[in-house]
């Protein structure tokens, strides 16, 4: 996690009645796309570093409904309403088929495109998640903490819990933690209440052997909202699974951007017109 990375390209796209920000980072000219889907209540900004540190890839995310500069919608929806809105945004971008990777909540969107959309899926990458309510639960302090986006919204509050919420380097550095608060904008408290209603008793378990694609799992060693054994549980589900564990928190995708990057990347390659 750095300052100075270069800004996203950020545009707004329709889909049906839901409007959506997207942006797009990487190497935008590169021939593979990789489809991001981001975590529970944070805007695209977020993910800056991260994208910044693809050199052979396009990488698209997009606000998820109620976060960011994305409505939210009427009414509640479920991971694989979002999951749909990727697979229709990359047809507005004319991409028949990407590389998926889900962090966190986002990681049960992925997990709903490898399931739902399996012949537009090439690899995924899991970061830091679960297979829904089939899983070992985070402390309980922490997840209580997860029920208010008041971390969002209060950058005092987030330097605070931070630490205590993400584990790994956040715990001891507290200017990474600051880099995040500035990146951050807030959700809605409509959006952020449809994103934890989206996942409320949701489990890919039973379905994840319909996932096809080759799957890399990532899990951080010392995650308090969501143990390393999750990805073992994963792992054991999916038909094509490579496990590895980052000696560092929840947010390792952010505080090791170019280390993630490159592994996702090495695995792309290794799979390259497998799947």
């Amino acid at each position: 996690m750095s300052r100075g990375s270069k800004p996203l390209a950020t545009f707004p796209v329709r889909i049906g009645a839901q409007r959506l920000r997207v942006a797009v980072g990487g190497e935008p000219r590169a021939e593979r796309t990789l489809l991001l889907f981001n975590g529970i209540g944070a805007s695209v900004e977020t993910m800056a570093p991260f994208m910044a540190q693809f050199t052979r890839t396009r990488v698209v995310t997009f606000d998820a409904p109620g976060v960011g500069e994305s409505p939210a919608p009427l009414l509640p929806y479920r991971p694989r309403d979002v999951a749909q809105l990727g697979a229709d945004l990359l047809a507005q971008l004319d991409a028949r088929d990407a590389h998926v990777f889900g962090v966190s909540w986002g990681g049960a969107i992925a997990q709903e495109f490898a399931i739902n959309h399996r012949r537009r899926c090439q690899t995924l990458t899991l970061a830091a998640t679960c297979a829904g309510i089939v899983m070992v639960p985070g402390r309980l302090n922490v997840l209580l903490k997860m029920l208010s986006p008041r971390r969002y919204t209060d950058p005092a509050y987030l330097m605070q819990i931070g630490g205590d919420l993400y584990g790994g380097e956040l715990r001891l550095e507290s200017e990474l933690l600051q880099l995040h608060a500035e990146s951050m904008r807030s959700p809605s408290r409509h959006g952020y209440l449809y994103q934890l209603l989206a996942t409320a008793g949701w489990t890919s378990w039973p379905r994840l052997n319909r996932i096809e694609a080759p799957a890399l799992v990532l899990m951080g060693e010392d995650d308090p909202i969501v143990p390393p054994i999750n990805g073992r549980i994963l792992a054991s589900g999916l038909r094509r699974a490579t496990l590895e564990t980052v000696d560092c928190g929840h947010l390792f995708v952010l505080t090791r951007a170019a280390q993630t990057a490159r592994r996702v990347e090495a695995f792309m390659d290794q799979h390259a017109g497998v799947a």
